[in-house]
């Protein structure tokens, strides 16, 4: 039973077996044999991993009582209180996770130290489908079947330079002065976040700076001088970095979290969840 639940959760059979200490092979016998002695398939392979079919549906609330039984049964025999268990993967924006997250999970995992925190950073739209991901931190509002979505916070992306940069390329009076500088934002042909997308394009006009796919490599090349960054707020923290247009550009955003439902259901995602908010003290 624990080990169907941990492929409905985790979508992938070698994901499963680090999980569970065991092999591949062994994850594929334990459920090979489960659905013979149950009469049907517990799960489909769909096209981003495993998922469950209706059978499979029905039988988790009873793979999780016993996963919850023997939770309770472990923590007896080491003669502590009960406390929640298991691996969490969080898919989230580096930006997010290292600003906003990382302090909440840090304090979350020493009051919980049987939950084991893996982190994939990614920026990308929310799959409907996300095999190996327990939560799912996506920017806007997702639209997307058989989860649960809960909003983290809001956010604003606003125009940062040195003064070095200013002094030399000019200090811009309006958005249509943009179209003489450098632009140090996401590479144009990943971007596949609408509201980032959004972001850049109330800039009519302007020149390419250095593109990337993380914001800590936006900060660092307007740091070093090469152009104008479109920012997370939140993250700028080096005073060397000063507003441009500060009272004609932002952009609003937000983090959304988004977990699948038979995910929702494990304690040690819930709780995961919960930590996740971030401190308003941190933004």
């Amino acid at each position: 039973m624990v080990t169907f639940l941990t492929v409905a959760r985790l979508g992938r059979y070698t994901a499963s077996a680090r999980a569970l200490g065991v092999n591949h092979s062994t994850v594929s016998r334990r459920i090979a044999d489960l659905e013979k002695a149950l009469g049907g398939k517990l799960l489909a392979h769909g096209g981003d991993g495993w998922v469950v079919t209706d059978l499979g549906a029905k039988v988790l609330p009873s793979a999780e009582r016993a996963e919850s039984a023997l939770n309770g049964l472990s923590a007896l025999a080491e003669g502590k209180e009960s406390r929640i268990r298991g691996t969490v993967t969080v898919a989230a924006p580096d930006a997010f996770t290292s600003v906003l997250a990382i302090p909440g999970l840090a304090e979350f995992q020493r009051r919980e130290p049987g939950v084991h925190l893996e982190i994939v950073t990614a920026t990308q739209q929310v799959r409907q489908r996300r095999a190996g991901t327990d939560i799912e931190v996506v920017i806007g509002e997702p639209v997307v079947n058989k989860a649960v979505t809960t909003k983290l916070c809001d956010y604003n992306l606003r125009l940062y330079a040195t003064r070095e940069y200013l002094d030399t390329a000019g200090v811009p009076t309006g958005v249509a002065d943009l179209a003489d500088h450098r632009i140090n934002y996401y590479i144009e042909t990943a971007l596949q976040v609408d509201e980032l997308d959004l972001g850049i394009r109330r800039i009519p006009k302007y020149r390419y700076g250095i593109s990337s796919t993380s914001v800590f490599a936006h900060i660092a090349s307007t740091l070093a001088g090469t152009g104008i960054g479109l920012l997370p707020e939140f993250a700028v923290t080096d005073p060397r970095l000063i507003p441009v247009l500060p009272g004609e550009f932002r952009h609003g955003a937000s983090y959304w979290a988004v977990v699948r439902e038979e995910n929702f259901r494990n304690p040690a995602v819930r709780a995961t969840l919960a930590a996740l908010h971030p401190d308003p003290g941190n933004r």
